[in-house]
């Protein structure tokens, strides 16, 4: 492990005294984050239960396989297995930390849905004991760690739990450090980034802390746990609005007929300058959810966030517009490059490029061949539309309408001369670069 791992400041000064717990560290669920998590902490030598409500996916993590695509994490996942150290259940097991890594999606209406967070405090609670420490990882709405310590309490009325503003410590921690890591580079940045953790108390950070120091590489920063939550939400706000003046800036130029890689090319030479690079909109789990979190945390006065996400999520219908002018012009077949929300990664959650290819498959689905070389079969939405995936092979011999909507880099040895006599309509700048 990186650091001494005391075990009162870890797991409270009375834990030798407890019974003894069936794992070191459990993480709930075994999602993008959970399972990366779990094969890190089992690779740096903890004892490690996985949960998670598939059975699919724990008899796939127990037979040391993955079902997501990361890199490493399959070489990861079957080390840890072979040596004992990692586990996977459907059942919540005891254990001296819990961490909670599950799904924090949005209602129709935007606002965020805690609903799994509070259901895996409600599973721990009925089996943690003095001395643990749960900690939230999942992005989360400022408040959410005090709801998980709520939850606890209320079903826990023997436990004592830690208040927020107080400096007594309670009979378990509770604290929150959100995740910080780049799909396609989880396993990596798990271990190099910075952490950020946020205790309900200042005692409840530093049990966490014990955690993180024994496998991050990086700075482990402690703060209260509302701090904590903000500071997850406004990095991936920050992010969002500066995607959103380069996706806004690319609807002007084409109502003013210039070339926007060309503006932002040429804007980018001042020295003080920085424009990020416009898409097709903005997807995944983190950029394209949780400034509505922020938005829905301080509703009246979160209008520059707020007004980033609506620009952001018009630019999916804006691009749609544009492609689907061209589908109408050409009667041919339409080749769309790309279901991801960014290269180089099978993840499709929140993809603008999924959103807009559904659209056309469900209206123009026999004319249409998607690429995409990080699945063996299309998502499960484009039944009977009609549509089908082709080899990038297939799509230049067939396709006259050819639309880049993720730059992948299996497509980025294309040159101009492979689309020779084909409407193209790259919304990623691919050919510019």
């Amino acid at each position: 492990m990186n650091a001494p791992f005391d075990t009162a400041t870890a797991f409270g000064p009375d834990a030798a005294t407890q019974p003894a717990p069936d794992h070191q560290v459990a993480v709930i669920g075994l999602g993008y984050i959970g399972l990366p998590t779990a094969a890190v902490l089992a690779s740096y030598g903890w004892n490690v239960c996985g949960v998670d409500v598939s059975e699919k996916v724990v008899e796939t993590v127990n037979a040391g396989g993955v079902h997501i695509e990361e890199r490493d994490l399959d070489r990861l996942v079957s080390e840890a297995c072979e040596t004992g150290r990692l586990t996977a259940s459907t059942e919540v097991p005891t254990a001296h930390f819990y961490m909670i890594a599950v799904p924090t999606p949005l209602t129709d209406k935007n606002t965020p849905d805690i609903s799994y967070v509070e259901a895996a405090a409600r599973a721990i609670a009925s089996k943690v004991l003095p001395g643990a420490c749960i900690i939230v990882e999942s992005t989360s709405p400022v408040g959410t760690t005090e709801r998980v310590a709520q939850v606890i309490a209320e079903l826990r009325p023997d436990l004592k739990l830690p208040v927020f503003g107080s400096q007594e410590a309670g009979d378990i921690a509770v604290a929150y450090c959100p995740e910080r890591v780049l799909p396609g580079k989880i396993v990596r940045e798990l271990v190099q980034n910075d952490r950020v953790i946020g205790g309900i108390t200042p005692d409840c950070a530093e049990r966490a802390k014990a955690l993180y120091s024994s496998f991050v590489e990086g700075d482990c920063l402690t703060t209260n746990a509302r701090v904590a939550e903000t500071v997850k939400l406004t990095e991936n706000s920050f992010r969002d609005v500066n995607i959103a003046f380069a996706n806004e800036l690319s609807v002007i130029a084409d109502d003013l007929g210039v070339d926007v890689w060309d503006v932002i090319a040429l804007a980018n030479r001042h020295p003080r300058v920085n424009i990020l690079q416009p898409g097709p909109g903005v997807g995944g789990h983190c950029i394209a959810v949780d400034p509505w979190f922020l938005v829905s945390s301080a509703p009246k006065v979160a209008r520059l966030i707020r007004t980033a996400r609506e620009v952001n999520d018009f630019k999916a219908v804006y691009s749609e517009r544009r492609i689907r002018g061209l589908v109408d012009a050409m009667p041919g077949k339409v080749a769309l490059l790309g279901l991801a929300f960014k290269p180089d990664i099978d993840d499709f959650r929140e993809s603008p490029a999924m959103e807009i290819a559904l659209s056309l498959a469900r209206t123009r689905g026999q004319r249409i061949m998607l690429v995409e070389p990080y699945a063996d079969e299309l998502p499960s939405g484009f039944a009977g539309t009609g549509a089908h995936l082709a080899s990038l092979d297939e799509a230049l011999a067939s396709a006259e309408v050819i639309v880049v909507l993720v730059d992948h880099t299996a497509f980025k040895h294309l040159t101009p001369a492979d689309f020779a006599g084909k409407m193209v309509y790259d919304t990623r700048g691919m050919m510019k670069r």
